[in-house]
């Protein structure tokens, strides 16, 4: 018998909410939540132009920003 076919007696969660997506759960809902608290307009500098938005605009853009550059970098690569 070869160390892959034997099951480890761990107690590691396989199921569907680990410990790792329940924070990253957590995490995204507190984000969302201080996005919609924070609506006051905001100027914001684009490599040259000034921009003036909302700051909830600017938010969500950087945490889908975040959210797309941490699936890139993470995503699962097939063996």
């Amino acid at each position: 018998m070869s160390p892959k076919d034997v099951s480890s007696g761990g107690t590691r969660s396989t199921g569907a909410f680990t410990p790792a997506r329940i924070l990253v759960l957590v995490i995204a809902v507190l984000s969302v939540v201080f996005i919609a608290e924070n609506t006051d307009d905001v100027t914001v500098r684009l490599l040259i132009p000034l921009v003036t938005m909302p700051l909830y605009v600017a938010l969500a853009v950087m945490f889908v920003a975040g959210m797309a550059c941490g699936a890139y970098f993470f995503r699962r690569r097939p063996k």
